[in-house]
């Protein structure tokens, strides 16, 4: 089945109705991994015409995600990233830790925006921001868009770098998200300092129970053990 490309109408919706100027666009990657950062890019892209095949990063694949990583970085009016470790995410929860790496890449660019548009239909951004959530927005907003494939890239190769010293884990591939592979490696060796302690595929691993964390509050963003792969 085609892509159908995104489009600008989304930005030039909320520039006519809020008189924004500058409209960033958001998206995150990693946020449902057992290992690594969440990671959030804001991009300001402005109303011109974006480069070919520019769509949601999980519909491309890996050779062409990083062409058009490529071509963005020099396309985009403006991006910038933010990131919440793995420790982060154990001590606030998913949601607080979006909020956090999304806060980080906002206060990363050169340029304060107006507005932005939250892909998915949770604003865990909030006051002060004007916020517009669009479901499936990183398939159908120009800006979201950018953001997914930016957001992923960096993600992947940071991922990889953080896989050279547990080889096992092979996290160059699986970019710390659920595999059999990294679910073997879990088994045998435990978590590595990356992994998210307080997550629920910690509850299958008896024999590394005395590493899991136990944050006060539940956070309803960390999907149960049997949603997670590991039963």
């Amino acid at each position: 089945m085609p892509i159908t490309p995104p489009t600008h109408r989304v930005e030039r919706s909320i520039r006519a109705k809020t008189g924004a100027k500058v409209v960033a666009g958001i998206d995150e990657v990693g946020r449902g991994a057992w290992a690594g950062p969440v990671t959030v890019c804001a991009a300001v892209t402005g109303l011109r015409r974006p480069p070919e095949g520019l769509t949601d990063s999980k519909l491309l694949t890996v050779k062409r995600r990083t062409e058009l990583a490529e071509a963005l970085h020099g396309w985009v009016s403006a991006h910038a990233l933010g990131h919440a470790s793995s420790e982060e995410i154990d001590e606030l929860g998913m949601t607080a830790a979006l909020r956090l790496a999304a806060l980080r890449a906002l206060e990363a660019l050169p340029v304060r925006p107006d507005a932005v548009i939250l892909d998915g239909k949770h604003d865990y951004l909030g006051m002060p921001w004007q916020v517009r959530t669009v479901i499936k927005g990183d398939q159908s907003c120009v800006s979201v868009a950018a953001a997914s494939v930016l957001a992923k890239v960096r993600r992947d190769a940071l991922m990889a770098e953080l896989g050279t010293d547990h080889s096992d884990f092979c996290f160059a591939d699986n970019a710390g998200y659920p595999s059999p592979v990294h679910k073997t490696a879990l088994q045998a060796l435990g978590p590595t300092p990356y992994h998210r302690m307080s997550w629920a595929f910690m509850d299958a691993l008896p024999r590394w129970q005395h590493l899991k964390r136990t944050r006060a509050l539940p956070d309803e963003e960390t999907p149960p053990a049997e949603q997670m792969g590991f039963f």
